[in-house]
């Protein structure tokens, strides 16, 4: 039997307190030193069925707590230099960032129809870059009746450099959003880019700096992708992010795309990984709802931004 003396019994307390410090000091480390958000939550109207025009749109995200709004570029290529300035200064006034602006250029059509929205696209570029946005996005159609697959990727390489080229003369970034669902790009006659790889493959093949990926959680999940392929990207890769869960209930390959459902709503679709990976990459840019909900777009106004700003939130929460 040993006996404790005084001085042990101190020793050993200082000895077990310097430990508890040491392990409290490491794992409040370890906490500091986990990533955290950086993307935003942001509010695209359009998207949830909302009508509104920009000024209007800007005090609606933050009544409901959005971080950014999306610029509405062909409202921004109208207004003069001063309504642009007095824009972006409510811009800042209500402590929002600007998110993803839509692409005012059919490059899915005819070549005159390109070469037509081409024509206005240096003047939306300039509106938009003038507000202090840096972000524009557009989805690529992921069949076609005619074209085949490579005639189709010669195509989208010519137009889409184009644009390209102008939007970057702006310090404006360019994203791409491939489409998922089998029920979408077994449509059309020719399959054509429906995967994140074939949507790299074809940034790859525009060879411009700015140009990069819009990620959507629902084209995620319906192209049978995983957070491996995600954990390839980094945050230079993405200009924007959509997120949507899936009905429940329904094939991965039977999915409409729609017939969606707001963030975090059904649990179909893995948001905490989607989300979690983004964080660990440290994508920087916006995140919207975009649910092609019918009975979302048949709400109010207010009720419609309430609805998807909680979703939004529940969703964010899983990674906050």
């Amino acid at each position: 039997m040993h006996t404790i003396t005084r001085r042990s019994f101190i020793q050993r307390l200082a000895v077990g307190g310097a430990a508890g410090v040491t392990a409290s000091l490491l794992a409040r480390g370890a906490a500091s030193a986990a990533p955290h958000r950086r993307f935003t939550m942001a509010l695209e109207c359009g998207a949830i069925g909302v009508s509104a025009k920009q000024a209007e749109a800007l005090q609606m995200a933050a009544r409901h707590g959005f971080e950014a709004v999306a610029p509405s570029t062909g409202e921004l290529a109208a207004m003069s230099d001063s309504e642009l300035d007095e824009l972006a200064a409510r811009l800042k006034q209500a402590g929002l960032v600007w998110g993803a602006a839509g692409l005012n250029v059919d490059f899915r059509k005819d070549e005159a129809t390109f070469r037509n929205g081409l024509q206005q696209l240096p003047a939306a570029a300039k509106a938009l870059a003038r507000v202090g946005a840096t972000r524009v996005g557009t989805w690529l159609r992921p069949a076609h009746d005619t074209l085949t697959y490579m005639a189709n990727l010669r195509q989208h390489r010519i137009r889409l450099r184009e644009i390209a080229a102008v939007l970057g003369e702006h310090q404006l970034r360019f994203g791409l959003e491939y489409v998922g669902p089998k029920t979408s790009w077994t449509a059309g006659r020719f399959p054509f880019v429906h995967t994140l790889t074939e949507a790299l493959e074809l940034i790859a093949e525009i060879g411009q700096a700015n140009v990069g990926l819009v990620l959507d959680s629902w084209h995620w999940y319906t192209a049978h992708e995983s957070r491996e392929d995600l954990l390839h990207l980094k945050n230079d890769n993405i200009v924007a992010c959509d997120l949507n869960d899936a009905p429940a209930g329904i094939a991965i390959d039977e999915q409409l795309d729609g017939r969606r459902e707001l963030p975090a709503s059904t649990g179909v679709i893995d948001l905490r990984a989607f989300l979690g990976t983004l964080v660990e990459i440290g994508y920087d840019g916006p995140v919207r709802a975009e649910p092609f909900n019918q009975a979302l777009r048949a709400l109010e106004n207010d009720a419609a931004l309430a609805t998807t700003a909680a979703a939004m939130k529940k969703a964010l929460a899983l990674v906050d």
